[in-house]
C-alpha cells in the first residue's frame, strides 16, 4: 500500500494542470461554436450584412478565441506572462509596420466592406467612374464585387463585353454615376 502511495505522490499536480488545459480547450471550442451559430442565426434572421462579411466576422472571432485559449494554455504550462506580453507587443509592432506596407490592399478591403454595407451600387447596376469633367471614365455593368476589385462588363461600343477590374478604393476617390 505504501508503495502505491509513493508512486502516486507526484501525480496530482500534473493531472490537475492537464485537466485545466483540457477545460480551457473545451470552453474555447464551446464559445467558438456558440458565437459562430449565433452570428449565423442573426445573419439569417435580420439580413443586415452580406454573407461574406458574416464569414469574415466568424473567422475573426474564431482566431481571437483560439489565440486567447493558446495564451491561457501556455500560462497554465508555466510560460511567464511577461514573456507572453513581450512576444505579443513585438508581434503587434511588426504587424503595425506591415499594415503601413500593405495600406493599399487594406484600403481596397475596407472599401469592399463599405460597398457591401452601404450599397452605393449592386450587382447588375451600370456604373461609371468619372475621371474629370472633360474625360469619360470607366463604365460598365457590375458583374461581381470581391475584397479587392469590382468586376465590370464594358458597355462601350468599341470594347463591348470586355471585363474591367476596378479597385474598390477608386469608387470612393472619384465620382460615380449609377444606372439601375
Amino acid at each position: 500500500m505504501s508503495e502505491w502511495m509513493q508512486l502516486l505522490d507526484g501525480w496530482p499536480e500534473p493531472l490537475i494542470r492537464a485537466g485545466q488545459v483540457v477545460l480551457i480547450l473545451l470552453l474555447a471550442w464551446l464559445a467558438q461554436r456558440l458565437l459562430s451559430r449565433g452570428i449565423s442565426r442573426l445573419g439569417q434572421r435580420y439580413s443586415l450584412l452580406p454573407p461574406e462579411v458574416l464569414l469574415a466576422l466568424r473567422g475573426f472571432l474564431r482566431w481571437l478565441i483560439i489565440g486567447s485559449a493558446l495564451m491561457l494554455v501556455l500560462e497554465r504550462l508555466g510560460v511567464s506572462a511577461t514573456v507572453l506580453w513581450t512576444a505579443l507587443t513585438g508581434f503587434t509592432a511588426v504587424a503595425a509596420v506591415a499594415f503601413f506596407a500593405i495600406w493599399s490592399v487594406l484600403s481596397n478591403m475596407f472599401c469592399a466592406l463599405l460597398i457591401f454595407t452601404m450599397g452605393p451600387f449592386r450587382l447588375g447596376d451600370t456604373v461609371e467612374v468619372i475621371e474629370s469633367a472633360d474625360k469619360p471614365g470607366v463604365k460598365g455593368r457590375v458583374l461581381s464585387i470581391n475584397l479587392f476589385y469590382t468586376t465590370l462588363e464594358d458597355v462601350s461600343e468599341e470594347a463591348a463585353g470586355a471585363l474591367l477590374q476596378v479597385p474598390n478604393s477608386l469608387f470612393f476617390q472619384k465620382s460615380v454615376r449609377r444606372w439601375r
